[in-house]
């Protein structure tokens, strides 16, 4: 069994809000890199199925509002 480690289960919501804000970033990275692979396909009639863009305004966004509050969390005194 897996146990999570003590630096993370006493961590403050600031960090565990920077945490989840840097998983959002790196999916964002992700459908990023799946939408510019998109666009750069040989064929043109296998278009996808998937908005990759729409995703990856989703995921920055909401990426960045955590990591908006996890700076402003651990600003605060």
């Amino acid at each position: 069994m897996l146990h999570e480690p003590d630096s993370l289960r006493f961590a403050s919501e600031a960090t565990i809000a920077g945490l989840w804000g840097g998983a959002c970033f790196a999916a964002a990275a992700l459908t990023m890199w799946a939408d510019h692979r998109r666009t750069k396909r040989n064929d043109v009639d296998r278009a996808g199925w998937v908005p990759w863009t729409k995703l990856f305004f989703a995921f920055l966004l909401v990426g960045m509002v955590l990591m908006l509050m996890a700076v402003k969390g651990w600003a605060a005194p």
